[in-house]
């Protein structure tokens, strides 16, 4: 025990410290920073934060729709845009993987935006940066942080269909697995624990937790760290078979609020999906973390937008490599 609260409080040094809002890409030029599109389309961001505000109005899960594109886009050869791709003579999409059919969704929202923008200012912002900013917007508009985005990111002209199989994180994924795909992005456990409170808002579908309401132990046994009232409520509407793509709230007290309610489930044995719950059962790390954003709002805010920072700047492209697509679902002279 001493010698994880060491390690914790080690952690939270690192992960609390001063941040730079920049990213140095020393190989190939260029970098990011909140400022990059102040003289190019100083009206880029202006038009993002409507556009969502709009598209979250009209559907309020449509926030968490948004900002798990950008999730699903950094993990898989960085973020730069690569989910956005449809299949094409040389692309075979992202959005065909395991964790984004019939799942992923708000490219229609991406696409208005880009189409406000070119006519803004033509070949100018990435549709990688549109995506990091709709994120930030759609946290902020469900009263989650505000926080600057580092943008300069240019887009790929290639998308990864094995990357988006292997390195996302599934919600059946041990803690172990979860926590290795993150130290694979040089996301460390405190990233893990603030990142996963993304799921205080959003839904998830019947077929990513059915498991663990009749076979998780792979006997017929219903999961033992899940609440049994909240498991009998659950069932009603996830039954054994059938009703794959049912919704359900992430977040049952607070679905539509950004805020630390999730982690407070989570105590209570109510987190939705195994990838939740095994925050508190299966890492003493982990949970006391959970315990300390339970608690503490702000600080989970804070840390949510520091990690959200970290993890925007995975592998950006910059400086002359890739494209600023026009049509973000296909290169450039596709």
């Amino acid at each position: 025990m001493a010698k994880s609260l060491l390690f914790l409080l080690a952690l939270s040094f690192i992960a609390f410290a001063p941040l730079c809002f920049c990213y140095n890409n020393n190989n190939h030029g260029g970098y990011l920073y909140p400022q990059f599109y102040d003289h190019s389309c100083p009206k880029a961001q202006q038009i993002v934060q409507s556009i969502v505000a709009k598209a979250v109005a009209r559907e309020a899960r449509m926030a968490a729709s948004l900002l798990r594109l950008h999730f699903h886009d950094c993990f898989v050869k960085g973020c730069d845009g690569s989910i956005l791709l449809d299949s094409s003579k040389n692309i075979i999409t992202e959005k065909r993987s395991n964790p984004n059919l019939n799942s992923i969704r708000g490219f229609e929202v991406i696409d208005e935006i880009k189409s406000a923008i070119e006519k803004e200012c033509p070949s100018t912002v990435s549709c990688a940066d549109i995506v990091a900013l709709a994120a930030r917007d759609s946290t902020v508009l469900a009263g989650g942080p505000h926080w600057e985005v580092p943008v300069g990111r240019r887009d790929s002209r290639g998308a990864s269909l094995s990357g988006s199989n292997n390195e996302i994180p599934a919600p059946n994924n041990t803690f172990q697995t979860i926590l290795t795909k993150f130290k694979r992005q040089k996301l460390n456990i405190v990233d893990l624990v603030a990142l996963s409170g993304s799921h205080t808002i959003g839904n998830a579908r019947c077929t990513t937790f059915r498991q663990r309401l009749y076979n998780q132990t792979g006997r017929g046994l219903a999961d033992f760290t899940l609440d049994q009232s909240y498991a009998a409520s659950l069932r009603k509407n996830c039954p054994r078979s059938g009703g794959d793509q049912n919704l359900f709230f992430l977040d049952f007290v607070s679905p539509t609020k950004f805020d630390n309610s999730y982690f407070k489930n989570l105590l209570a044995n109510k987190g939705l999906l195994n990838s939740d719950q095994v925050l508190v059962t299966k890492s003493e790390v982990a949970k006391q973390l959970v315990q300390q954003y339970a608690v503490n709002n702000e600080l989970f805010l804070e840390q949510f937008a520091k990690s959200m920072i970290k993890m925007g700047n995975l592998s950006p492209i910059t400086g002359s490599r890739g494209e600023i697509r026009k049509n973000c679902r296909k290169v450039n002279y596709s």
